[in-house]
């Protein structure tokens, strides 16, 4: 296995970040790693990668324990932190020149790395301007870029597409998926598109704890998510009135008299609308039950509450 996760476990005073979690990423696959914010997506990618020691357990990168041999665990892993720090003075040739370096690269072995990450990150035009002129998108690309520099096994991502607009989104997605053909890669995200588009494979975790680990395909079709409809009506409902129909979780308005209603897992909420119209002398006209979902599937797994840590 590439990337081994046993038992682990990252306390901040009494607060448990990460609790006792288990998983394998093997070599050539490519796995979301999804959950809410806080959920200790960030802490289990910062132990990873040798950014932060764990409270329990281990983690091991291509067989190499994260706190007893950190500098092999280091060679084989590229690393893409959430918030992509850069050195914004420096032109990109220069800054990836330099982050080979660092690893120990030199002379043409150096500058064939740089030369092909430049054209394989889609970097040519902008190779000769300083980061600082760039915009997110090529500065993601910039990043990804020096996560690959030194050609590792292991590809760890975490919020690779954040704050990217629609093009470039579809850009750098394009991007992950061709550098995944020959590495492991593990990525975080918030956009259920990405893993249906990029994943055969999620883990999800939530306050701390996996809720569910497995392929995209079966979640879809053994997962019993919330229900969502969409319901249209022709004037006289709000929100506040909707939500207070028996089984309803939430309810989303989509347009003045449109919304999306929330109802809990193998409950036909159908039903109760038409009731709710009838007794209101109000006209329906528009009812539509989505299809199950990822994100309904995240929604559901997420609302979950985990057990708590015995701190006893």
């Amino acid at each position: 296995m590439s990337l081994q996760i046993r038992n682990l476990t990252k306390v901040y005073g009494q607060q448990y970040a990460v609790n006792n979690i288990s998983f394998e990423v093997a070599a050539g696959e490519i796995v979301g790693f999804l959950g809410p914010n806080g959920a200790g997506k960030s802490t289990t990618m910062k132990i990873a990668t040798c950014y932060l020691p764990p409270t329990e357990g281990e983690v091991l990168v291509g067989g190499h324990n994260v706190v007893d041999n950190a500098m092999e665990a280091k060679r084989i892993t590229g690393y893409l932190p959430e918030h992509n720090p850069l050195y914004l003075d420096m032109y990109v040739h220069e800054y990836l020149g330099f982050i080979g370096k660092l690893y120990g690269l030199s002379g043409k072995t150096l500058r064939q790395q740089v030369a092909e990450m430049v054209e394989r990150c889609g970097l040519t035009r902008e190779q000769n301007k300083k980061i600082e002129t760039l915009s997110k998108g090529y500065r993601q690309r910039v990043g990804l870029a020096q996560a690959l520099i030194h050609n590792p096994k292991v590809l760890i991502l975490d919020e690779p597409t954040s704050g990217l607009d629609p093009n470039q989104l579809v850009e750098i997605r394009k991007l992950i998926k061709d550098i995944s053909r020959d590495k492991t890669v593990i990525f975080s995200t918030h956009i259920m598109q990405e893993v249906q588009a990029l994943c055969n494979r999620v883990v999800v975790i939530n306050r701390g704890n996996i809720v569910a680990d497995d392929t995209v395909e079966h979640l879809l079709q053994t997962q019993q998510s919330n229900v969502v409809v969409v319901a249209e009506f022709e004037k006289g409902v709000t929100a506040e009135q909707l939500q207070q129909l028996p089984e309803v979780i939430s309810v989303q308005s989509l347009d003045t008299f449109k919304f999306k209603v929330v109802a809990a897992a193998g409950v036909d909420i159908r039903p109760a609308l038409f009731r709710f119209a009838a007794d209101n002398n109000l006209s329906l006209i528009g009812l539509k039950q989505e299809e199950s979902s990822l994100e309904n599937i995240f929604h559901s797994l997420t609302a979950q509450s985990p057990v708590e840590h015995n701190q006893n």
